[in-house]
C-alpha cells in the first residue's frame, strides 16, 4: 500500500515514480530561484521550508513535523515524544567545521523528523551549511550509495565513516546544478519505513 498522498495514487511503485519526477521538479525551483540562498543555514525552520518545497505537490504533511514513530530495519528514529527536544537540540549545535557539521547532520538524520522525504530534504541542508560555512558541497556522483546507506545507519554509533565518504566527496563546484540534483536522486534514500506504537519503546 502506498503512503496517503495528494495524488490519489495506491500503488506504492507508482508513487515512488511519480513523487520522484515532481520533487525534482521541485528542486530546480530551489535552486534556479535562488531561494535556497535566503535561507538560515543548519536549522530546522530551514529544513522544514525545504521540505515543504520538495513534496507539497505529494503530500498534506510536507515540512510538517511526524506524528508516528518510525524505525528502518532494526533502527528507531527519534520518537515523537522526543522529537521536538530533539530538534532544539540540532538547532543549538555547532557548525564552524566540516567535523561539526557531519555531526548536525548525523543528528538530524536520526531525528527523521517528517514522515516520508527526510533524506532527500536533509541532503540540500547538508549542502547548504556546507556551502555557506566552507564554501563546499557534495559531489554526490562520489558518493557509493551503498556506503552511504550503510554509513549512515552505522552513523549513530560510529561517524568516521560516514564523515571520510562525504570529505572525500567535496567540491569547491557550490553552483553546479547537476552535481546538486545528484543529492536528491531517488537511489539514495531509505525505503521502507515501519511504524510502531510508543508502547514499543518499553
Amino acid at each position: 500500500m502506498a503512503l496517503e498522498n495528494k495524488l490519489g495514487i495506491t500503488d506504492s511503485s507508482d508513487l515512488a515514480r511519480e513523487e520522484e519526477r515532481l520533487t525534482k521538479l521541485r528542486a530546480v525551483e530551489l535552486f534556479e530561484t535562488g531561494m535556497l540562498d535566503t535561507l538560515e543555514a543548519g536549522t530546522f525552520e530551514t529544513l522544514s521550508r525545504i521540505h515543504k518545497h520538495l513534496f507539497s505537490d505529494v503530500y498534506s504533511f510536507a515540512g510538517e513535523i511526524r506524528e508516528v514513530n518510525i524505525s528502518k530495519g532494526n533502527f528507531r528514529f527519534a520518537p515523537v515524544m522526543y522529537l521536538k527536544a530533539a530538534l532544539e537540540h540540532v538547532d543549538k549545535m555547532p557548525q564552524g567545521s566540516f567535523d561539526e557539521i557531519v555531526e548536525k547532520y548525523v543528528e538530524m538524520n536520526i531525528a527523521h523528523p517528517f514522515r516520508e522525504g527526510n533524506g532527500r530534504a536533509t541532503r540540500i541542508w547538508l549542502d547548504l551549511i556546507l556551502k555557506k560555512e566552507l564554501g563546499k558541497v557534495v559531489d554526490w556522483s562520489l558518493v557509493d550509495k551503498e556506503d552511504y546507506l550503510l554509513a549512515m545507519e552505522r552513523s549513530p554509533i560510529k561517524d568516521i565513516e560516514i564523515k571520510y565518504l562525504l570529505k572525500n566527496a567535496l567540491t569547491d563546484k557550490i553552483n553546479d546544478r547537476q552535481l546538486y540534483m545528484k543529492g536528491i536522486d531517488h537511489s539514495y534514500h531509505y525505503e521502507g519505513y515501519s511504524i510502531f506504537k510508543a508502547e514499543d519503546l518499553k
